[in-house]
């Protein structure tokens, strides 16, 4: 289903600039002849959009991702002066977003709170996206790309996930009147389970090695669009996703004037580390930052495909995650985005323990923050470079990503035992606890 829905009214909120897409990977002009200069990005309509990455770059190793493109000079030159009298969503940033054919659940405009608790010069602060609709990051992503599902005119949409990604995903897709299926794995929690199931989408249980061929198979055979990815080669996801990121990116430059110096980011396959510097880089290219923020993705220790790419000096990498209670990040497989985001800021892709992620997880609690195992990698991430002494620039940014009630093991902690309320001198010694 890739019919091309016109681009709506710009008298509609919905109004975009976007104008196509363009591939990551560039293509060498003569293969057989060293040195030769790469030639021009390959650049495709908007409509379809490229789920499978890019189709004249792309190999049977590695597969490049695209990215929209914008109508740039055409944006009003007071649209970021403005933005707070416009309404919240994704509507109040639409023109740089592709188009938002599917109605929003308010996402965004969360909170950027300081992280006393760690003083470095120019102060920290937190993106807490555990304020968003569906209690993650994901519904920046979701919003944009069941829009695209629902601008192809898909009868639903498919996902592979095993929390965060499927929930969102679902509960765009109940908003927009999409079916929805989630492919997830033989062990998901009970909770992530109801929590898919509330919101009417199909949840499909296999083997994780079955995952992504099962949702190729719902792709070509129900007609459902892909929000998640399709290449087993390396990681592009779908084209339009990481673009409802890069509000992020506005949302920060809004609050605190000014681009941060760095930026860390939990980072699973590298999307909204791509869509936060993607952000950045645009409030560059209208004068309102005179820099990019160092772009640092915080991946488990256990794992790291990105980190592995970079040190490499390849496009993607593979690697053999071991086990890690950041399930929501734990990646086999990495995509290019993620390298381009570190390597365009002159940032760092970073490996994080399990250790360091529970305790960046309980200080973000003492201030208010809870946040899953996974979200607290930006956090940890920091810790770990003041700690080796690297002089990390301000001001700094820790996404966290989502909140506490995502974590797998939740239901395995003891409730809190009662308490006697005539034994006073046992409420006491609670207390003093």
């Amino acid at each position: 289903m890739t019919s091309s829905p016109a681009t709506p009214s710009p008298a509609t909120p919905t109004a975009s600039l976007a104008t196509g897409q363009r591939s990551l990977g560039v293509p060498a002009d003569a293969a057989d002849a060293p040195g030769t200069a790469p030639g021009p990005a390959p650049r495709f309509p908007l409509w379809p959009p490229l789920t499978g990455g890019c189709p004249v770059t792309s190999t049977d190793s590695v597969a490049y991702p695209v990215e929209v493109d914008y109508a740039y000079d055409e944006l009003p030159a007071d649209f970021f002066a403005t933005a707070g009298s416009r309404p919240r969503g994704h509507e109040r940033w639409a023109p740089l977003l592709p188009p938002l054919y599917a109605p929003g659940l308010a996402e965004g405009g969360t909170p950027l709170l300081p992280l006393e608790t760690l003083p470095l010069e120019g102060g920290v602060w937190v993106k807490d996206e555990s304020r968003n609709p569906t209690w993650s990051h994901k519904d920046r992503l979701n919003r944009v790309t069941v829009s695209a599902a629902v601008g192809v005119g898909a009868a639903g949409v498919v996902v592979a996930s095993s929390g965060n990604h499927g929930a969102s995903a679902a509960a765009y897709a109940a908003r927009a009147g999409l079916r929805c299926a989630v492919v997830t794995s033989v062990d998901v929690p009970p909770a992530v389970d109801a929590f898919l199931r509330a919101y009417g989408a199909t949840v499909l249980p296999v083997p994780t090695e079955e995952r992504w061929p099962l949702l190729r198979r719902v792709v070509e055979r129900a007609g459902y669009h892909p929000v998640s990815n399709l290449t087993p080669a390396a990681h592009t996801g779908h084209a339009f996703g990481p673009e409802g990121y890069k509000t992020i990116a506005y949302e920060i430059f809004a609050e605190l004037g000014l681009a941060p110096g760095s930026v860390f980011v939990p980072t699973g396959y590298g999307e909204m580390l791509f869509g936060v510097w993607k952000g950045f880089t645009e409030l560059a290219r209208y004068g309102l930052v005179d820099r990019v923020p160092r772009m640092y993705a915080c991946e488990p220790a256990a794992g790291g495909p990105l980190a592995a790419a970079v040190r490499a000096g390849v496009p993607a990498a593979h690697v053999s995650p071991g086990p890690t209670a950041a399930y929501a990040i734990d990646c086999a497989v990495g995509g290019y985005r993620g390298v381009v985001a570190v390597r365009e800021s002159g940032g760092g892709a970073l490996l994080v323990s399990d250790a360091e992620m529970a305790a960046a997880r309980d200080e973000l609690a003492r201030g208010g923050v809870w946040g899953e195992v996974s979200a607290a990698a930006g956090v940890a991430g920091v810790r770990q470079l003041a700690r080796g002494g690297w002089a990390v620039e301000g001001p700094v940014v820790c996404v966290s990503t989502s909140s506490g009630f995502k974590d797998r093991d939740l239901l395995a902690v003891p409730a809190t035992g009662a308490v006697d309320p005539g034994d006073w001198a046992g409420v006491e010694r609670r207390l003093r606890g």
